[in-house]
């Protein structure tokens, strides 16, 4: 099992072109998968769920006794990080639906793929899947806050506080803990460890699966928002640029060492896309604007990666571990 966990780890970026095409030929094609939409929750739970899954109560306690980590990984992601989106945002049309889709998706750091992005990019990738609940936490509680901050009043229209209360219990709490009680099965009896190795395989299978759910269930509403989508493309691109840059700047001033480091650049640069959809699909008038803005980076994002998992591994040298 291991060895074809390795193989979908590392075809993972294919797999992941491969279902958007095949979504958006089809989604052309056969009328009617707007209906997919109901989907787009019950996959990313399960998408969360064996993620979560590959969280060892082990490994959670490490993230929270490597200090300087935790603390590269916070202020990179909810403190640099919006600082450049608060600069990056200035290129964009003076439009609060364009400015809202950017926000939500530039605003919250990847839980799930940046986890195999960062092992190829040779990052330490079990310390990030580690903190992957302190940060889907922390960006649950922040987002509203942030939302406010560059929107103003706008956010209070456009935002509700009730589809974050709804994702933090059925795409956070739930998953979490049937991912804890799956593992303690794992531990105890024979089945429980092969149920569990065997949910070890589904990662970017379950991936591939919300990306192909989102693009044929959304793309037939697209069209209307092409302007939007080439209005916001120069700025992710921008931010797949510098975001990195800045994560691995915090960590050497934190004295990480290079595979950490690596970890916390990956954290910058990989956004929660897919994770957020929902709670944008949940704004008032959001399609066919914000899901447009939202999957526009989530294309920009995989072509980065593959970039990432080529340079990133450069970044290096002897600076101390902790």
């Amino acid at each position: 099992m291991q060895h074809i966990r390795e193989k979908l780890e590392n075809q993972q970026v294919i797999i992941y072109f491969v279902a958007v095409i095949v979504a958006a030929v089809i989604a052309l094609m056969v009328p009617g998968m707007s209906m997919l939409e109901r989907a787009i929750n019950p996959a990313l739970a399960l998408m969360l769920f064996v993620t979560f899954l590959q969280v060892p109560v082990a490994d959670l306690g490490r993230a929270f006794t490597r200090i300087r980590f935790l603390s590269a990984l916070l202020i990179t992601n909810f403190l640099i990080v919006p600082l450049l989106v608060a600069g990056l945002i200035q290129f964009l049309p003076n439009d609060p639906m364009i400015r809202l889709g950017v926000l939500f998706v530039l605003l919250t750091p990847c839980i799930d793929y940046v986890v195999t992005f960062s092992h190829l990019g040779r990052a330490d990738a079990r310390l990030l899947l580690a903190a992957t609940p302190a940060l889907l936490i922390t960006q649950m509680l922040l987002l509203p806050a942030y939302l406010k901050m560059f929107l103003g009043e706008a956010a209070a229209d456009l935002v509700q506080i009730g589809p974050f209360v709804h994702a933090f219990i059925w795409l956070i709490a739930v998953p979490l803990g049937l991912a804890a009680l799956v593992q303690l099965w794992a531990t105890r009896t024979s089945v429980g460890e092969r149920v569990s190795n065997a949910l070890g395989l589904l990662p970017v299978p379950a991936t591939a699966l919300v990306l192909f759910i989102v693009i044929a269930a959304l793309i037939p509403q697209l069209e209307t928002a092409i302007d939007a989508t080439l209005k916001v493309i120069p700025v992710y691109v921008a931010f797949a640029v510098i975001a990195p840059l800045l994560g691995w700047i915090v960590a050497r001033l934190l004295r990480l060492e290079a595979a950490a480091g690596r970890a916390v650049a990956f954290s910058a640069g990989t956004r929660n896309s897919l994770v957020i959809l929902p709670l944008a699909l949940a704004v008032p008038g959001a399609i066919p604007v914000l899901p447009a803005i939202i999957v526009t980076q989530t294309m920009v994002e995989l072509i980065s990666e593959l970039i990432y998992i080529r340079l990133i591994p450069k970044l290096g040298g002897n600076n101390k571990s902790e």
